[in-house]
């Protein structure tokens, strides 16, 4: 889980969407958005003003407002329950002005207020977008990272077994790169996992024998995307031509890899001479899709030859 993300990155990130403008608290822009205390299963960061289950960043509307304003509350114990050292950020939204006791519980707690004119659900879905992409659990497989005929296809294998000369092959056949050797990968979503490319790494592929050459540079913008749901591993395996004669030609066992904590189906290619690998792979896509409508072509071929063996049965 990244600890590292700041307040203020939050405040960069969203300040032009948001029309953020920070009313007190900057020293507090500094501070991390989560601790090493944070149960690591938690991923909710904001939500409306609450003190049963404080959320790491308070949002704070009319209702909120109103609730501060009863008759009779102690508005001051209020909002310092409200600017304790667990709250990061306290939002005012849909155009909430604030009052000197904010600002100055702001400061004194060095915890930023920012405000912004949009309704609380507008600010709240971009918080939590903002926290899927940036505060979501992550990590980088080994591969060539590719939109293979428009889904996310993850390319692994041995060392030197060919991942990027086929990744070369699939981008001058119209497909596009993602990332080579360690894209990122986060689950943003219940059975929605993200791929993204590092920044160091972006439009760049290591072919043996070429170096490292600039994909965008050769094939232009459009060979390059830079992020896509992972919905395909094919794993590339060297073979023999005995290893591939002991394979199953009719097996439909599926087989999946577990990336966190969601089972993504895999496909492995034999490697060999004389194997085209690029149209196998385009192959395999074309196949999955049909299996994600219902569609398993090696069961419909098993049944017709069970209908004609019956067909035959004398008895």
């Amino acid at each position: 889980m990244p600890r590292s993300v700041r307040v203020g990155d939050l405040y960069d990130f969203l300040k032009e969407k948001l029309q953020f403008r920070l009313c007190a608290g900057r020293a507090g822009l500094d501070r991390a958005l989560l601790d090493p205390e944070l149960d690591p299963g938690s991923y909710i960061i904001a939500g409306p003003l609450t003190f049963i289950r404080p959320t790491r960043i308070q949002v704070v509307g009319k209702a909120e407002i109103e609730y501060l304003d009863e008759p009779g509350r102690d508005r001051g114990e209020t909002l310092r329950r409200l600017f304790r050292d667990q709250t990061r950020a306290v939002i005012l939204v849909d155009k909430v002005a604030p009052d000197p006791d904010f600002e100055r519980h702001a400061d004194g707690a060095g915890i930023p207020l920012m405000c912004s004119p949009l309704p609380d659900k507008v600010v709240l879905d971009h918080l939590l977008h903002f926290a899927s992409i940036h505060l979501s659990e992550k990590t980088t497989l080994h591969g060539v990272f590719l939109e293979v005929l428009g889904m996310g296809v993850l390319i692994t294998g041995d060392p030197a077994v060919g991942k990027s000369e086929l990744a070369l092959e699939l981008i001058a056949r119209g497909n596009r790169l993602i990332a080579d050797d360690a894209p990122e990968f986060n689950r943003i979503a219940p059975g929605v996992i993200n791929g993204a490319c590092p920044r160091v790494l972006s439009d760049f592929l290591e072919v043996r024998g070429l170096g490292v050459i600039n994909i965008r540079a050769m094939f232009g913008d459009n060979a390059i995307k830079h992020n896509k749901y992972l919905r395909l591993i094919v794993h590339l395996k060297r073979m023999n031509a005995q290893q591939l004669e002991r394979m199953e030609r009719l097996s439909v066992d599926r087989q999946t890899r577990n990336v966190l904590g969601e089972d993504i189906p895999q496909v492995t290619i034999p490697v060999a001479p004389g194997r085209n690998l690029a149209i196998l792979v385009e192959s395999a896509v074309r196949n999955h899709l049909l299996k994600l409508q219902g569609y398993e072509a090696t069961e419909v071929f098993i049944e017709r030859q069970q209908a004609l063996l019956a067909e035959n049965d004398p008895d």
